[in-house]
């Protein structure tokens, strides 16, 4: 199979809503950088959860993180919170790895 086979099969959505995001720009906010500390996590998160407060399409983009299993911070969800909402990743990682049933 091409890798080209691959793609086709994921519908891919609008991203449109994108160009009007606060976020643009601030990705060391919203992905953790490796070996992150849970002090540090919690202070990235708190400030990137500030900047969806603040942002006209902040349930277009949590939406397209749920739909497609996103990782990193999305809409004013963590990964955990999308998570815990039913939406699970595709390879969990850490925390989420121990607790899937």
């Amino acid at each position: 199979m091409a890798i080209g086979e691959l793609f086709s099969f994921r519908e891919w959505d609008d991203t449109s809503w994108s160009v009007t995001a606060e976020c643009r720009g601030l990705s060391a906010v919203f992905f953790p950088p490796a070996a992150e500390r849970p002090q540090a996590r919690e202070r990235r998160e708190a400030q990137a959860r500030e900047v969806c407060n603040a942002c006209p399409v902040m349930f277009e983009c949590r939406d397209f993180a749920r739909r497609n299993r996103e990782y990193g911070f999305w809409g004013g969800e963590s990964e955990e919170e999308r998570h815990a909402a039913g939406y699970r990743l595709i390879a969990p990682i850490g925390v989420r790895a121990r607790n899937i049933s």
